[in-house]
């Protein structure tokens, strides 16, 4: 199963009033669309975001596009935005899309999680609230009251099987859908609904925004203050013919070479891994096949920048880095305070999060023969 999101975000939002549209807003510190997207970044099990934006938003979301995320212009109302951000994942490995109210910042991990499972037994499904509240009818007045057994407030994301939702968007009429489930219901899908969040609002009100705030507030003082994830990693490369290898970003005079199908940096690829293993999202190898002849050759700091963009568009921060070259040759102690400036470089953090140290195996094993280096790194990421 390969599940991609969509979050709509290309409406205005004048009910909520402020200088900008809502998802634009800021809500402790972040844009309400950051908050949103982080939900679904954060997951190893999402592959592909897509933001679906007005045209004039475009510089706005420069700032939150990464690796997994990309942008569409929305269109006329919100069935056509959906219908164009489903028309972009034609042609991907796509089966299972969610769709997401770009304006609800507080959607929770396991409300998405509830969606993905049922997914698996139906071709959609969708979080709701149980109406508790008595519900009338009237103006001014009441003039009188409706049951309330079976009705159920609607929320977001709303989970489908990938084609089975595009052809129902591609089938609907004109007329305006509340949601993505008349969509599918129209076209004859079933659609499973499973438990909703309380938290999980969508600003619509101006004082929706002070009750976010309050909800962010309360999930920081109940809970743990911040996801905090440790990643390691670990990398060989042999030596072979050369007058030169790369180490941490530095070219290092020396009579063999490193080899690799890359540059066979190793340093920087032990640290791409642990920055990858932080996130529980693999590793070099998956996310730049070996066998891809694009990477022949490649210098390493893509790896590395692709894996700090993926932690950013996640909504983490790198906190540290620490690298251990094991070899017997060449001298790291010279070139150590270069190599921690080309990583602080790369990673857009300060020199003093960066260690770059070298030890020796005793002559023992491969590295003590001097048949190649080896490299271990550890990364940590934090998420407020």
């Amino acid at each position: 199963m390969t599940t991609a999101a969509i979050l709509t975000a290309a409406g205005r939002g004048t009910r909520a009033g402020g200088e900008c549209p809502k998802q634009w807003r800021l809500l402790a510190g972040r844009p309400v669309l950051a908050h949103a997207l982080a939900a679904f970044a954060g997951r190893a099990d999402i592959s592909r975001i897509i933001l679906v934006i007005h045209p004039d938003d475009r510089a706005l979301a420069a700032s939150l596009l990464g690796p997994r995320t990309s942008v569409v212009v929305g269109g006329a109302d919100r069935a056509a935005s959906v219908r164009n951000a489903l028309r972009a994942l034609r042609g991907t490995d796509t089966t299972r899309v969610l769709i997401h109210d770009g304006a609800r910042p507080l959607v929770s991990d396991a409300v998405i999680s509830r969606v993905l499972g049922a997914l698996e037994t139906h071709p959609g499904a969708a979080p709701a609230l149980a109406v508790t509240d008595a519900l009338w009818r009237g103006g001014a007045t009441v003039t009188g009251t409706l049951p309330r057994a079976g009705l159920f407030r609607a929320q977001t994301p709303q989970g489908f099987a990938f084609p089975a939702i595009l052809d129902a968007h591609e089938a609907h009429s004109t007329a305006a859908a509340a949601d993505d489930v008349e969509v599918a219901r129209a076209a004859g899908l079933d659609v499973a609904i499973v438990a909703g969040d309380e938290d999980n609002l969508k600003l619509t009100w101006p004082d929706d925004f002070p009750r976010a705030e309050r909800l962010l507030a309360a999930r920081t003082a109940k809970g743990p203050p911040m996801d905090i994830r440790t990643g390691n990693g670990f990398d060989v490369h042999r030596f072979g013919p050369g007058d030169h290898l790369w180490l941490c970003g530095q070219r290092i005079a020396f009579p063999r070479g490193l080899q690799g199908h890359s540059d066979a940096d190793v340093g920087m690829h032990a640290l791409s891994d642990a920055i990858y293993g932080a996130l529980a999202m693999g590793d070099i190898g998956q996310h730049f096949p070996p066998s891809d002849p694009r990477w022949k050759g490649a210098a390493s700091h893509v790896f590395l920048t692709h894996a700090i963009s993926l932690a950013r568009e996640s909504g983490f921060a790198l906190t540290h880095a620490d690298v251990t070259l094991i070899c017997e040759q060449p001298r790291i102690g010279p070139h150590a305070g270069a190599m921690r400036a080309e990583l602080a470089r790369l990673l857009s953090v300060d020199i003093t999060r960066i260690s770059v140290k070298a030890t020796t195996t005793e002559r023992l094993g491969f590295a003590g023969r001097e048949e190649g280096i080896a490299a271990l790194a550890t990364a940590t990421l934090v998420r407020p």
